[in-house]
C-alpha cells in the first residue's frame, strides 16, 4: 500500500536515496543497504509533512524493477487511517467527536513519531467504518 519506489545513486563514496513520489524525501547512506535502512527515516518524515500540511499522501507508482522502501508498520496503518479519513472528507474534528476524543488525541494518533497504541488505531479504523488487518509474510512478499 506504502511501497514507495527509490532511487539508489552513487554519490562520491556514499549511496544516494530519492523517492520519485516524495521529492521531499532524499538521504543517504555507506552502502546501498544502509541507504535503504536511512530511506525509511527520511520517507516517514517526508510523510509527515503532508499530514501537517493536510496535503493528499503520494500515491506510489510502479516499482519498474526499483528497490522499494515502506515505512514501519505502526506509521504504514496511521497514513491509511489518514488517507481513508482525507478520502472521505472527515475532518480531525469530526473523528474526535466520533471517538468521544479530544482533538490532540487524534492529532497524536497521526504524529508519526508518536507511539501510539494499536487499540487506539483499530478504534479510529472502526470509527471510519474500516477494519485493520495484520499479516506478516516474507520480507520478499509483496
Amino acid at each position: 500500500m506504502f511501497d514507495y519506489p527509490v532511487e539508489l545513486t552513487p554519490d562520491g563514496g556514499t549511496v544516494l536515496v530519492t523517492f520519485p513520489d516524495v521529492p521531499e524525501a532524499i538521504t543517504f547512506g555507506a552502502d546501498a543497504d544502509e541507504a535503504l535502512l536511512q530511506a525509511v527515516d527520511a520517507l516517514e518524515t517526508a510523510l509527515s509533512f503532508y499530514i501537517e500540511k493536510r496535503l493528499p499522501l503520494p500515491v506510489p507508482s510502479a516499482a519498474g524493477g526499483r528497490p522499494t522502501v515502506r515505512p514501519s508498520g505502526l506509521e504504514s496503518a496511521k497514513l491509511g487511517l489518514y488517507r481513508a479519513m482525507t478520502e472521505q472528507g472527515i475532518r480531525k474534528a469530526d473523528l474526535a467527536r466520533r471517538l468521544g476524543w479530544h482533538v490532540p488525541q487524534v492529532d497524536r494518533l497521526f504524529d508519526l513519531t508518536h507511539a501510539s497504541r494499536f487499540d487506539q488505531i483499530e478504534a479510529a479504523a472502526r470509527a471510519l467504518d474500516l477494519s485493520v488487518d495484520v499479516r506478516v509474510s516474507p520480507r520478499d512478499a509483496a
